[in-house]
């Protein structure tokens, strides 16, 4: 199965921008999504599809569903949707901004920018607290499985979705935790990377993706996100349903045990958006399954 959006299962790019939109003119969506297929090649620009323009469209996808917001406690995830999201990948921050002003005047009247978030690779791959991020990601013939819709027919096959979730870290509380404290959150050593006898609450704990029945393993892309003196993570996870998100979402907030994660301790959610991500033909979108002909 190679028809799938490349940008997915490729390495997390230096630089990127996520780019959300609003549906505006829903008449107009039917001449904004050929462009879109003209202008995002699946690598340099990742795109997914929201709930809001398969409505416009009259168009259901099977697998699609809200977001799921949760409210545990002091615990809120939170839902922002949106009817389109692009992932924006690259190496030079002023060709990623004229490459969405780009973007934005390709889709107008229909689609108007909700939000811009300009992200990085930080280190080896690490989040802005200093841990490696994604390690237990599936490789190979695994990521694919985990990722991509198979066996549902052309215009189905190789596409995905995905769920995104902007991040804000609260660095105050962070720098004031001390360093075993900081471990015990996460589950790993943040020297090393190593795993170690971590409390239940520990994030790498709460999100196993073996120890889930069936096992829950997603493809993460995420990547850190900064402006001003405000930063955290854009968590994004892309998967051949939302199932194996959903599942780890569930243990995290304590639904099914009442622990959750320590995570939650010095950061949280302030939006979630789930799209479909079409797949590819020939180097272009195939949209096939939203526009009738």
């Amino acid at each position: 199965m190679r028809n799938f959006q490349p940008g997915i299962l490729a390495k997390v790019p230096p630089l990127a921008r996520y780019v959300t939109f609003d549906l505006k003119l829903p008449q107009a969506v039917p001449e904004a999504l050929q462009a879109l297929a003209r202008f995002a090649d699946g690598d340099a620009c990742v795109a997914g599809i929201g709930a809001p323009l398969l409505a416009a469209l009259g168009v259901r996808i099977e697998g699609m569903r809200p977001f799921p917001a949760r409210t545990a406690g002091e615990i809120k995830v939170p839902e922002i949707p949106a009817a389109l999201w692009c992932w924006l990948r690259g190496r030079d921050r002023g060709d990623l901004f004229l490459r969405s002003r780009e973007l934005e005047r390709s889709l107008a009247p229909a689609l108007a920018v909700h939000a811009a978030i300009d992200a990085f690779r930080y280190g080896s791959g690490r989040d802005l607290s200093g841990y490696e991020d994604g390690t237990e990601n599936p490789k190979g013939r695994k990521a694919v499985t985990a990722a991509f819709v198979n066996g549902m027919g052309a215009g189905r096959d190789g596409s995905s979705f995905v769920a995104v979730q902007q991040w804000l870290h609260d660095f105050a509380g962070f720098d004031a935790m001390e360093a075993k404290a900081r471990d015990n959150a996460v589950g790993r050593r943040r020297r090393s990377n190593k795993e170690f006898d971590a409390p239940p609450s520990a994030h790498v704990k709460r999100t196993a993706q073996e120890s889930f029945t069936p096992e829950a393993f997603v493809l993460r892309r995420s990547m850190p996100w900064a402006h001003a003196m405000r930063g955290g993570l854009v968590f994004v996870a892309f998967g051949r349903s939302f199932d194996a998100f959903e599942a780890q979402l569930k243990r995290m907030v304590g639904e099914e045990d009442g622990i959750a994660d320590a995570l939650f301790a010095f950061t949280h959610p302030v939006t979630g958006a789930y799209f479909w991500c079409p797949p590819m033909n020939r180097g272009r979108l195939d949209l096939r399954a939203v526009l009738k002909k």
